[in-house]
């Protein structure tokens, strides 16, 4: 029995892109399955898509990572993530607060 394709695919050439890039992407890369995977657990929670996250956790673990590595994966994706905030938010309050209580 065959998998089924995901629903996007033969709805527009751009849904079969998408599924080439993808198949590419779960082959051999110069990054390993556990690395990539670990990379796309940050990713998916950093964009908040609780079922992304949770299949690229599932996988990381099948693909052999630690749960100390996927935690600290996450741990990272929200530091990274808070650190973009408040330096997105520092060019705010400078632009419209006064010089002087500007941070540096």
């Amino acid at each position: 029995m065959s998998a089924k394709s995901p629903w996007y695919v033969g709805k527009s050439p751009l849904g079969a892109a998408y599924q080439h890039f993808s198949n590419v992407a779960k082959g051999e890369t110069a990054l390993d399955t556990k690395t990539k995977e670990l990379i796309r657990v940050a990713v998916a929670s950093v964009f908040r898509c609780t079922h992304c996250t949770e299949h690229h956790i599932q996988d990381a673990a099948a693909a052999g990572a630690t749960e100390a590595e996927i935690s600290e994966a996450l741990l990272l994706a929200s530091l990274q993530a808070a650190g973009t905030q408040l330096n997105w938010n520092r060019e705010l309050f400078e632009t419209y607060t006064s010089g002087d209580n500007a941070v540096t």
